[in-house]
């Protein structure tokens, strides 16, 4: 008689980001459907972000992951307040980690920073004998800090057996970077197709109301955290430039510091030249991410490093939307067809909006057609195979 494969998931803690909302999304997927038996422990129960505590149990994908029957730990640390380095571990974390592994068949690490739990269990020979495997969804390592040594080290000691990147762009910049380990996956991202798709005309005037945004008016939305990495002050420098062009266009940012409560952020408007009169929606967190991809035009992207396989050009993609983006990791081969690349100048960035937004009916067409290549349904599949791949056939007949 089989019985499920059993897979416990190391996350660094319940906070906004793309990987997190993938990551939770194959596990919940994974554990309904019967074959697998998930859980998770998270090395943090809050995160410090943006000059406030937000609690793992507030979390959207914290509740996803419930809402699916996956059973969630959390040991009790704040993420942000000092680094979670192998030796910071407590001996009671160590010994209920070890417990947790040795009752599973297989560990996910969701990005490397958690691995400095499987590392202090392997400096302490505690670490159970279980492939452990890296999902990784970067596409510059040396950004991950030590965290990229804590993985170079256990996959040459055989601690961690094998990596799942998200992008191409990923998987060579991980092995570029020293990383090597018996076995090695791509699996594209994939979304959600039910959630994000094209709005009706009433959903789309009902929230654009909702945001005083006419029902006429070009919207370019960026979807992305407040983060050097995303470069958004490239994104505002952009919208300056726009907006002398086109002054009924909208411009809606969302996520996580993208907030005119955030003095940095509005010091980057300031420093563009947007002025008060600005159609610029700084919406912050939202967890309406569907409904506002749904007004969008173009959803954008000005990342300047760090991307392997945005999100948000798939999840706008699917909502209808024109992704623009610069050539970052592996995002030019997403948006290949249904998109623009463009360089990483304001005025270039500018200029393929425009080219977008006249082009949106023939650019919207082909988004729309390629919505079965980005759902999650593959991306899941192709995890289940990884995964039971990676576990003893034996143990699939206990």
């Amino acid at each position: 008689m089989t019985r499920p494969v059993r897979v416990l998931s190391l996350y660094e803690g319940f906070f906004a980001g793309g990987a997190r909302i993938l990551h939770s999304d194959v596990v919940a997927g994974l554990h309904s459907d019967g074959r697998q038996h998930h859980r998770v422990l998270s090395l943090t129960s809050a995160a410090r972000r943006d000059a406030s505590v937000q609690h793992a149990h507030d979390d959207t994908r914290f509740h996803t992951l419930r809402d699916a029957g996956v059973r969630i730990e959390t040991f009790d640390r704040i993420a942000g307040d000092e680094p979670m380095t192998p030796d910071s571990f407590t001996d009671a974390e160590l010994a209920h980690a070890a417990a947790l592994i040795a009752d599973a068949d297989i560990v996910l690490s969701l990005k490397e920073q958690p691995l400095s739990l499987v590392v202090a269990l392997d400096r302490a020979g505690m670490l159970p004998d279980r492939p452990t495997a890296a999902c990784l969804h970067r596409s510059d390592p040396a950004h991950s800090g030590p965290a990229l040594g804590w993985l170079v080290d256990a996959g040459a000691t055989g601690a961690v057996s094998a990596t799942i990147s998200c992008a191409a762009s990923t998987s060579l910049a991980y092995a570029r970077a020293g990383v090597a380990t018996s076995r090695a996956w791509v699996i594209d991202n994939g979304i959600d197709t039910r959630r994000f798709r094209p709005g009706t005309r009433a959903e789309r005037r009902r929230i654009r109301d909702a945001l005083g945004i006419p029902e006429s008016a070009p919207v370019v939305l960026l979807a992305a955290r407040f983060d050097a990495m995303k470069d958004p002050g490239l994104f505002l420098d952009s919208v300056a430039r726009h907006a002398r062009r086109n002054p009924g266009a909208h411009y809606v940012l969302c996520g996580a510091g993208m907030t005119h409560r955030n003095p940095a952020f509005s010091a980057l408007v300031a420093a563009a030249g947007l002025g008060a009169g600005a159609a610029l929606h700084a919406l912050g967190l939202r967890e309406d991410m569907p409904a506002l991809y749904r007004i969008a035009d173009v959803v954008a992207l000005t990342s300047a490093f760090g991307e392997a396989s945005p999100l948000c050009l798939a999840e706008g993609a699917a909502s209808g939307a024109v992704p623009v983006t610069t050539d970052v990791g592996d995002a030019a081969r997403v948006v290949a067809g249904i998109g623009l690349v463009t360089p990483r100048d304001a005025d270039a960035i500018a200029a393929a909006w425009d080219e977008a937004i006249a082009r949106r009916v023939e650019l919207r067409s082909a988004a729309i057609s390629a919505r079965a290549r980005l759902d999650r349904r593959r991306m899941i599949a192709d995890y289940r195979g990884a995964i039971e791949d990676l576990v003893l056939p034996e143990v699939l007949a206990a």
